[in-house]
């Protein structure tokens, strides 16, 4: 197989890696009033609730 006569300059890996960030989670303030104020988007809270509803399948801790 043929191999690459040198390694890519630093430059050309520079220029490929300008890209790479890190991004912060978006975060929305939740709707049900006994539970976090802030949650990530698409995720249920760990209370069971989602968009403001309850989950089905989620029962309170005791």
């Amino acid at each position: 197989m043929p191999n690459p006569k040198r390694k890519f300059s630093h430059q050309r890996t520079a220029k490929r890696r300008t890209h790479y960030t890190a991004i912060l989670p978006e975060v929305t303030e939740t709707k049900n009033v006994r539970g976090e104020p802030l949650a990530r988007n698409h995720c249920a809270s760990p209370d069971g609730y989602y968009k403001g509803r309850r989950l089905p399948g989620y029962k309170d801790k005791d």
